[in-house]
């Protein structure tokens, strides 16, 4: 599980340690540009993360464009052929197809009343 994140506002930062330089860098996730921030402590980090996504904001702003990716809704997920054999024969015994049963494990995962 990854922890190594930043969140502020709607927007999702990845944060990275570089032993070699003494710094953090990371970059804003989910979004179609490359947006990257650094800094020595946790504190310069955090604030540099938040002035980035501040700075975007005011970019998409300005250029009328999203702030973040579209998505389609549909996409491939590579699994063992043995999870796939499983997850359909759970599926037929629930009565829902293979894409709903995904549907609603995804679902499940994503939810607020989730734990981590």
């Amino acid at each position: 599980m990854m922890k190594d994140l930043l969140q502020y506002k709607d927007f999702i930062g990845s944060v990275h340690y570089s032993s070699d330089d003494a710094l953090f860098f990371g970059k804003i996730e989910g979004i179609n540009d490359l947006v990257t921030f650094e800094g020595k402590t946790v504190d310069e980090i955090k604030k540099s993360f938040k002035e980035a996504v501040e700075d975007y904001i005011e970019i998409c702003k300005e250029t009328g464009k999203e702030f973040f990716k579209s998505y389609k809704g549909s996409f491939n997920v590579r699994i063992s052929p043995d999870l796939h054999k499983k997850a359909v024969q759970k599926s037929i015994s629930r009565g829902v197809s293979l894409n709903q049963f995904v549907q609603k494990a995804i679902e499940h995962e994503v939810s607020d009343s989730h734990a981590d």
